[in-house]
């Protein structure tokens, strides 16, 4: 059974910096790419950034770039988003989520995890 474990939500002052881990267990997917992204109350589901398999390509969403930086480690099963000058407007749930696909960026997302909780305070 495929599972998605996020970690590393809390509570951070704007400015602050936080990282969020996602492992990945039940099969492999070193192959796919994976992504993460964020829900604050009240909104929709926003991809924050995504990688490639291979992690040589990288997405960002406009309201992130320079601030964040996802990356992956294949052989743990394990993709990461290092969060820096965190803002109140970045308070959301974080959710990991893998694509069964080498196409990148890729147009569907097949696993999610549960998400985990980002606050920001001003």
């Amino acid at each position: 059974q495929v599972q998605l474990v996020e970690s590393g939500g809390g509570l951070v002052q704007a400015g602050g910096s936080l990282r969020l881990s996602c492992a990945a267990s039940g099969r492999t997917f070193s192959n796919y790419a994976m992504g993460w992204f964020r829900q604050a109350p009240g909104k929709e589901r926003d991809l924050v950034a995504a990688i490639s398999w291979s992690g040589g390509n990288t997405y960002y969403a406009d309201s992130v770039k320079g601030r964040f930086t996802i990356s992956r480690v294949n052989v743990r099963n394990t993709v990461y988003l290092q969060m820096n000058s965190l803002k109140p407007e970045d308070t959301a749930v974080y959710y990991c989520a893998v694509a069964e696909t080498r196409y990148f960026p890729p147009y569907k997302y097949d696993y999610w995890g549960q998400g985990t909780q980002v606050t920001v305070s001003s």
